[in-house]
């Protein structure tokens, strides 16, 4: 059946029809990469991270008017890459700025997605800059803690040739929005009301 959003999830659906084209629930961060950069690991990471996380493949369409959670079973992530390396330092904070500002201001498309957007610009041959935008009913800044954890692990396996590190995941964001469901509404609900 039709996979239901988490309490959270479905605040922030309804404020995103309430004004579709608000940008307040972008999350945009910027990270520096300092050192030679892999940019086929980086990818290949990314890819990884994506595929193990059901809900960096989510979109929330609406069946007879409630939001429901759609997962993807692939997404082609592509990871842009913005060459700032023959530009001044000025121009490259100029530039960098441009494509942040843009970005930021870009509204997400819950029904069609991706809610997730990765870009690099390289700076030099030792200075990267990675962008990462979500949209917040898919992530938190807990989860960008897990997120870069596993980014760290696995780019630092496939740049020496090695498989990925990092078991399955044993439960995803949906399971836990439907245990949501089932306990807000269910007859552990009725037990903590009739106390």
């Amino acid at each position: 059946g039709d996979l239901p959003l988490s309490s959270a999830q479905q605040r922030l659906w309804f404020l995103h029809q309430l004004s579709p084209d608000s940008r307040s629930y972008n999350m945009l961060l910027i990270q520096r990469l300092n050192g030679s950069v892999n940019i086929v690991a980086l990818e290949q990471s990314l890819r990884e991270i994506v595929r193990r996380h059901e809900i960096l493949r989510t979109t929330f369409p609406a069946v007879d008017g409630k939001p429901v959670q759609v997962i993807a079973v692939s997404t082609a992530l592509a990871l842009p890459v913005h060459d700032l390396q023959g530009l001044s330092a000025e121009e490259q904070t100029d530039r960098i700025r441009q494509i942040a500002n843009y970005q930021a201001s870009q509204p997400f498309d819950l029904v069609v997605g991706p809610l997730v957007q990765i870009t690099l610009l390289q700076l030099s041959n030792q200075k990267y800059i990675l962008l990462l935008k979500m949209h917040h009913i898919i992530y938190d800044g807990w989860s960008l803690n897990i997120f870069f954890g596993e980014l760290s692990q696995l780019y630092t396996a496939f740049t020496q040739g090695l498989p990925n590190p990092l078991p399955e995941l044993p439960i995803q964001y949906a399971d836990f929005a439907f245990w949501q469901r089932q306990w807000l509404t269910g007859e552990v609900l009725d037990k903590h009301l009739a106390d």
